[in-house]
């Protein structure tokens, strides 16, 4: 079993900065193994992808509607994703969750966090 835990939303002006941290535990579960993502669920929408990175963070990979706005890295020695925030827009607010990527598809879901962004 793998658990994640997302922190680091809350409410910022449009124009700020959020850092989304996502830890990653479970018995035999090497983070370092895997590929990582971060989604996000604004109100009545569905889930979408937001970002990703590979197992040692060396290739990373965005949706337009945040390139040059979010960066994801990642640190294995604190079995840790990052989502790094800048300049933030009132569409940017929703629900923000990380998963494990096996194979083509993620699993182990976080239980999210939530980013608010006013304008």
């Amino acid at each position: 079993q793998v658990q994640l835990v997302e922190s680091g939303g809350g409410l910022v002006q449009a124009g700020g900065s959020l850092r989304l941290s996502c830890a990653a535990s479970g018995r035999f579960f090497i983070f370092s193994n895997y590929d990582m993502g971060w989604f996000r669920q604004a109100p009545g929408k569905e889930r979408e992808y937001v970002a990703a990175i590979n197992w040692n963070g060396g290739s990373t990979h965005y949706v337009d509607s945040v390139k040059g706005r979010f960066t994801i890295s990642r640190d294995n020695a604190k079995n840790t994703v990052y989502l790094q925030m800048n300049s933030l827009k009132s569409e940017d607010t929703g629900v923000y969750y990380c998963a494990v990527q096996t194979g083509t598809k993620y699993d182990y879901w976080g239980q999210g966090t939530q980013v608010t962004v006013s304008s």
